[in-house]
């Protein structure tokens, strides 16, 4: 079967091609993918190329397809899967596979799996580790968004707190404690935040910071504290620290002086790591969530406050199998809406200049649909595109009746109507 796939030759060296997959062997599955967000560990990859940690030597020879936060059809399944995946079911998955010690994982290390791509091949080692999951959700998209959302449930289960006198860890955030997410209101933050909101053990207190106040507003229009507080009670604040005289003693004010229980670090710059760790109450976890391109990164922190105060610092780079889960779970039980994390949609053929842009598109996360043409088209603009286009003037309305966000209406009425790619 032919695939079109975005493919990785090298550092900055990215091609959209077609090209014959082969036969699928008794151990592997043949997949349709409908649909795939792009990460910023995405552009990292092309950026570094075979610099790259997951990234083959030979890279240049045996280009590997892009792409890691996918959703599609299972179209074919070789015999040794079949008593478990069958044609026809809806699919998504955890990347990070570490298979037998290795980083390989789709978007980064295979030729033939990966996410930006029409089909697919899954290999073996994929349903070895129980990483293949069967969706049972209506849209795509979500199934798309439950890798980034796993990561950042992996987040709150990687922190960890102490007791005075024992050498025992309690994992996860401080129930009832004050929570903090610094460079919080993009796509990834405010994925953290919905999950704060809704998961069984939640903090009293939620602060956001951010530097944009475009950001910020849009955030805030989408979480509004008061209805936070009559429904979840829990206080929420939104906060722009570029407005802040002194951001660590007006932050810490907010907490009443005690400092945050939990800080949740989602930019890697020197001065948000530095201020992370500043509002650390005692027994402070501080989760450093973003992942830096330099290798030599680091940042200054309060090594007095460890001693006396018993802060401390955590991270992780994804979530894990069982976070994925929780994801969908909470997914299928309209617990968990990612919706608030897309902010634009496109088309594989807008796949390059999106990843290679990546940063300098404003907004939260990119969505391609692989199967069809359409440029990266940010949903606030799509009314204006309305104009001549009776398809982005009817995602328009779709879109603007669901409080801006994108939905499973308005991804049943793209992918009936967009032009093929």
């Amino acid at each position: 079967m032919k695939t079109k796939a975005l493919r990785l030759y090298g550092a900055k060296d990215l091609r959209t091609e077609e090209f014959e997959l082969p036969e699928i062997t008794d151990d592997e599955i043949l997949a349709e993918v409908i649909s795939d967000s792009i990460c910023m560990s995405t552009y990292k990859c092309a950026m570094l190329g075979e610099k790259h940690k997951r990234v083959p030597k030979n890279v240049h020879e045996n280009p590997v397809i892009m792409g890691h936060e996918f959703a599609g059809n299972i179209v074919k399944v070789g015999k040794n899967h079949q008593d478990k995946f069958k044609p026809g079911m809806k699919f998504t998955l955890q990347p990070a596979l570490n298979y037998k010690g290795t980083m390989w994982s789709p978007g980064y290390s295979y030729e033939f799996f990966g996410g930006d791509a029409t089909y697919c091949i899954i290999p073996a080692e994929v349903m070895e580790l129980g990483c293949l999951l069967e969706y049972k959700g209506r849209a795509y998209y979500e199934a798309s968004l439950a890798e980034p959302m796993s990561c950042s449930i992996g987040a709150f289960n990687a922190a960890y707190h102490t007791k005075m006198g024992v050498y025992h860890h309690d994992m996860g955030i401080k129930k009832g404690g004050k929570l903090a997410i610094l460079a919080g209101a993009g796509p990834m933050g405010l994925g953290a935040l919905t999950y704060a909101l809704h998961r069984d053990v939640r903090p009293g207190m939620v602060v956001v910071t951010d530097i944009n106040e475009d950001r910020l507003a849009r955030a805030e229009s989408l979480f509004p504290p008061k209805e936070v507080k009559e429904k979840d009670g829990i206080d929420l604040y939104f906060v722009n620290t570029a407005n802040m005289a002194d951001p660590a003693a007006e932050l810490r004010e907010l907490t009443g002086g005690t400092g945050f229980d939990d800080v949740f670090c989602y930019a890697p710059i020197a001065p948000v790591v530095e201020l992370s760790s500043a509002v650390l109450g005692r027994d402070g976890c501080l989760n450093f969530f973003a992942g830096p391109t330099n290798t030599q990164f680091s940042a200054l922190f309060n090594f007095y406050n460890v001693h006396y105060n018993f802060t401390h610092v955590c991270g992780n780079s994804g979530g894990n199998t069982q976070d994925m889960i929780e994801s969908l779970d909470m997914m299928s039980n309209g617990k968990l809406n990612p919706a608030a994390m897309i902010t634009h949609v496109g088309g594989l053929d807008a796949v390059i200049d999106t990843v290679i842009n990546l940063p300098k598109i404003p907004g939260g996360k990119k969505l391609i649909y692989n199967h069809i043409s359409m440029p990266l088209t940010a949903l606030t603009d799509l009314a204006e595109k309305g104009k001549e286009d009776p398809m982005c003037a009817k995602l328009a309305e779709i879109v603007e009746a669901n409080n801006g966000l994108w939905c499973g209406e308005a991804e049943k009425y793209l992918l009936a109507h967009a032009k093929a790619i």
